[in-house]
């Protein structure tokens, strides 16, 4: 099977390369700009029928969240636009899409995980295109299978684990909020995920499924900075603020953890507890330096 990953410069699409290794008998094609603009729906559509793919992974997006208040017109044409080129080519050809999104599609006001069949209510732009991107995917009638993740971060790239690091090596003491409550995503198993359900599909079936993917547990952000210092054996203090204290363009989710009892029992996955992988990550990637 011919696999088309994009956005392969990306945490996810980084993480994706580094798993494969050529023995899986799929022929993997990996594409970030300039060479494949995702939002191309042409280009898109011919680099697809030239390689023959059958399917394609979306690892592409626009993911500053703050920024997108800002910059919407991006934000869109990245997250809408760019998933509807994707699902058209895939329509167009008979090939899967495998698409990436986020918990932000949720308001963040429940008080238990997340399932994928409950209301979406994006409270900011970076949510609103997301959701925008899953609406256009199944407009299309391609097949294809939509993973919303959580607090993503990786070896690869920024992201918290790395601004944590690069702080607590800098100040004796930061304020990190405490009333923000999710589960963090470790993009490598993230992608171990995926290459197992490409594994365990049926390739004549037609897929129409939205799934939820974090690592298990429940934290605040509070916390995952508290067990990354730990990890680390940094001395930087890191004490506990409310949102209020640390105002964003955006406004971020208070409660986004998602029920994964939907992808565990379709692939028969084994979900790693977030402290578990953070630790994995830190020792794998020698303190989060990539």
């Amino acid at each position: 099977m011919n696999i088309l990953v994009t956005g392969s410069l990306g945490q996810l699409g980084s993480d994706l390369r580094h798993l494969q290794d050529g023995s899986d008998g799929h022929s993997w094609f990996f594409s970030d700009l300039p060479e494949l603009d995702i939002t191309d729906a042409s280009k898109v559509e011919a680099f697809c029928r030239d390689h023959e793919i059958g399917v394609i992974v979306n690892c592409a997006a626009w993911t500053a969240v703050d920024k997108a208040e800002s910059e919407p017109e991006s934000a869109f044409r990245v997250n809408r636009d760019g998933a509807a080129s994707l699902a058209a080519a895939a329509k167009a050809l008979d090939a899967l899409l495998v698409h990436v999104s986020t918990d932000y599609v949720f308001d963040g006001t429940g008080h238990r995980p997340y399932r994928e069949d409950d209301p979406v209510a994006p409270c900011g732009v970076y949510g609103r295109s997301k959701l925008a991107g899953e609406e256009a995917i199944g407009e299309s009638g391609c097949s294809h299978l939509i993973i919303r993740t959580s607090w993503l971060y990786s070896a690869y790239g920024h992201n918290f684990v790395k601004t944590m690091l690069r702080l607590g090596r800098e100040r004796e003491q930061i304020g990190v909020v405490f009333d923000q409550v999710g589960t963090p995503t470790w993009s490598a198993d993230l992608a171990a995920a995926i290459v197992a359900m490409l594994d365990r599909i049926d390739p004549v079936r037609s897929y129409a499924e939205t799934f939820h993917y974090s690592n298990e547990g429940v934290c605040s952000w509070y916390d995952f900075a508290r067990a990354i210092m730990e990890a680390e054996a940094l001395s930087c203090k890191v004490s506990p603020i409310e949102s209020w204290e640390f105002p964003t363009p955006a406004a971020r989710p208070h409660f986004s953890v998602l029920n994964k009892r939907k992808i565990r029992e379709w692939f028969d996955l084994e979900i790693p507890h977030w402290h578990d992988s953070l630790l994995r990550m830190l020792r794998e990637a020698g303190g989060g330096s990539q």
